[in-house]
């Protein structure tokens, strides 16, 4: 019974790292149709999201049934507990990845994004990409070294949002109210994926250590 139950646990863990996996393609995927106006590629990401939200329902019905089931205590408890949270960050990426298609396709064929902010854009995208990449090594592994590095790369995508807010509201700023409003919400949205990846780290951290990764840092 003991094996079953920790093949049960391995299984939920597999679960969160595929989420973890789609999640990281379809934010890449996501500003590659923002910046390139790509609409076949912005609808993709769209109708890919129903394929992360249903491995959330799933894994969510089988660890609340493990729960019940086995009465886990100690690690074991931590560790489950942890999986319905994480999955609900993955979930929330997948759904910011989303928001993002969204603004692509709302504004195809122009770009949503202005040439003053695409680099701003860019650099935002690769923070973002190296942080899930960094947070679905955490996942798999285990890994509270690179779970503390997820929370110091944040730093910087909070710095690049300060600077897209910045520009929005400088005087040189020529794009109107329209684009303002568009480059306020994908900002959010870039930031707000960052932080998701964080919490999933301080997670993992918390059932691999039993400490809080905010004491360390």
């Amino acid at each position: 019974m003991r094996d079953i139950f920790h093949e049960e646990l391995d299984a939920i863990n597999g679960g969160l790292i595929q989420m973890s996996l789609l999640v990281r393609e379809a934010f890449s995927d996501a500003t590659k149709a923002l910046l390139n106006s790509d609409l076949a590629l912005a609808e993709k990401v769209i109708s890919s999201d129903s394929a992360i939200d249903e491995i959330y329902h799933e894994l969510d019905a089988r660890t609340i049934n493990l729960i019940a089931r086995q009465q886990p205590v100690a690690n074991d408890l931590r560790k489950l507990v942890s999986s319905l949270r994480i999955s609900a960050d993955l979930e929330r990426m997948g759904d910011l990845a989303h928001h993002i298609a969204k603004t692509a396709r709302m504004r195809y064929p122009n770009c949503a994004v202005p040439e003053i902010l695409k680099n701003t854009i860019v650099a935002m995208d690769k923070e973002g990409s190296a942080i899930s990449e960094k947070m679905t090594t955490v996942i798999q592994y285990g890994d509270t070294v690179r779970a503390l590095e997820v929370d110091a790369d944040d730093d910087e995508m909070d710095r690049l949002h300060r600077e897209l807010i910045a520009t929005l509201l400088s005087d040189s700023w020529e794009h109107g109210v329209e684009t303002a409003i568009d480059m306020t919400l994908l900002g959010r949205y870039y930031e707000r994926f960052s932080d998701h990846a964080v919490s999933i780290a301080h997670r993992v951290y918390y059932v691999v250590t039993g400490e809080y990764a905010g004491d360390k840092l």
